[in-house]
């Protein structure tokens, strides 16, 4: 029979999975806990989360045998929760100043991610970056109106200015 505690861990497993737009398997044997609070708390801030979990557990969660690839070792979680993006954004951002962790798979929409997938949604704009690119976009045309409206009387303006600097 199941322990009572597991059955418990596997339930929260499951419903951050069911929220959370994306995950991602990191083996994080290679950090000192002064570095994952430091992860814990830039994860945090991109609005996700870390969670340490057995990796049984973290496998019958997500779905049986469908991560046991990279279940392996000492093995976390990050589940990114607002945007898909963000929190392995700032997981890659971590990777890349401190060296110790490994990303091993990700998990999103229900198809199971490798290494490189992962590196690439990492480089992926993020929600509120898309939506300033899209604000961007969406004036450049009323602006671009704007200044062909003004062009005419600018126009007369320098050619008369020509002229008066010319006598």
């Amino acid at each position: 029979m199941p322990n009572v505690k597991n059955l418990q861990q596997v339930e929260l497993l499951k419903t951050k999975i069911a929220k959370a737009k994306s995950i991602a398997i990191v083996d994080y044997s290679g950090t000192s806990a002064n570095d994952q609070v430091k992860l814990r708390s830039e994860v945090t801030a991109a609005g996700g989360e870390v969670l340490v979990a057995k990796n049984t557990l973290i496998d019958i969660a997500v779905g049986k045998g469908k991560l046991t690839d990279s279940l392996e070792g000492m093995n976390a979680i990050v589940f990114s929760y607002n945007d898909a993006v963000a929190a392995i954004k700032s997981l890659f951002n971590f990777q890349k100043d401190a060296s110790k962790l490994e990303i091993k798979q990700g998990f999103m929409d229900d198809k199971v991610l490798s290494a490189d997938e992962v590196k690439s949604l990492s480089k992926l704009p993020g929600k509120n970056e898309l939506i300033s690119m899209l604000i961007s976009r969406l004036q450049s045309p009323a602006t671009g109106l704007v200044n062909v409206l003004k062009a005419g009387p600018r126009n007369l303006v320098y050619a008369l200015n020509a002229i008066v600097d010319k006598k």
